[in-house]
């Protein structure tokens, strides 16, 4: 009943929101760089902060991860409606990631651990924020990430948490998971649930001793760091918009329906979590066959995507 309760609560409180950035115009108009043709309203990821703030009055999270998500939030949430410079986002994601290292015990580890962390938490945030960009495609990875999760005993603790914020994706996907999507998650949605999600990530591997949960995340690493190559390789702005990752070739230049796109990433990455939860069952989670798999996930990705490159290639001659 507590988390029916949750679910009808975030549900008002996001068609609450809709009515806002309707009457304050905070919509994403499509532009060349757009995946979408419409005018959508921007931000409904907004919903992610919200539902965390509720998990920490219930109790489910502390404080300190509460703050680093609310304070992202508010930025992005800002940049949303009013573009920012550079400083205060990058200044935001770094006082954040303090404020997760803290919660997680991490400045007593050996000096060289923090900035390895401090780094990777970065890239994945700005990496999972840039892969926003087709109807479904945060919410459902993010939906699969939060799911895998809840299986570890590592987070059994936090079990409520999960569960609260898998309710607040279901929300969101409501109204994204469509052909024609009412709303986007924005950059209050993208970076907050980011940010949690890394949480989650460097206490799984911190607690578990094992690397090898990494490849929870390698579907979307994969695809972000090879795009970003093929990017500078090109001499392109990577900061800047675009349409080149893989999945947005599929569903721009290929024609593929968004959701089945979105639905073949999370649902390929949900494959490789369970592999992984498996392996760790079995004793047989290693390095190598961590670094194994991902070799054999880029090759595969790398095959896939000179064929759909090849394949635009010939469909413009």
């Amino acid at each position: 009943m507590q988390y029916l309760i949750l679910f009808v609560l975030f549900l008002v409180i996001e068609l609450l929101y809709f009515k806002i950035a309707d009457r304050y115009n905070i919509i994403d108009k499509p532009n060349s760089r757009s995946s979408h043709t419409s005018i959508t309203l921007r931000g409904g990821g907004i919903i992610f902060p919200i539902a965390l703030s509720i998990a920490f009055f219930m109790g489910y999270v502390s404080w300190e991860i509460t703050l680093a998500v609310i304070l992202v939030a508010v930025v992005s949430f800002i940049d949303d409606i009013k573009p920012l410079s550079q400083l205060p986002r990058f200044g935001s994601h770094i006082v954040a990631v303090g404020l997760v290292f803290y919660d997680l015990n991490l400045f007593v580890e050996p000096l060289w651990l923090v900035p390895i962390l401090f780094v990777f938490l970065i890239g994945w945030v700005n990496a999972f924020n840039f892969m926003d960009g087709i109807n479904g495609i945060t919410v459902l990875y993010a939906l699969t990430a939060i799911i895998s999760f809840s299986f570890l005993a590592v987070h059994q603790s936090q079990l409520p948490l999960l569960i609260t914020m898998g309710l607040s994706c279901i929300v969101f996907g409501i109204f994204n998971v469509r052909k024609k999507a009412k709303t986007f998650a924005g950059d209050v949605g993208s970076i907050s649930m980011a940010l949690l999600l890394g949480y989650f990530m460097i206490k799984t591997i911190i607690y578990s001793g094992q690397l090898g949960y990494i490849l929870f995340f390698s579907v979307y690493g994969i695809d972000a760091v090879i795009t970003i190559f093929n990017r500078i390789k090109k001499k392109e702005n990577i900061f800047q918009p675009h349409r080149s990752h893989l999945y947005q070739y599929l569903a721009n230049e290929m024609g593929y329906s968004h959701i089945l796109v979105s639905c073949i990433y999370a649902v390929l990455q949900l494959l490789i979590n369970t592999v992984v939860i498996y392996m760790d069952s079995q004793g047989n989670l290693s390095l190598l066959f961590a670094v194994g798999i991902l070799f054999f996930l880029t090759f595969i990705y790398m095959l896939v995507r000179q064929f759909v490159v090849r394949k635009m290639v010939l469909g413009n001659s």
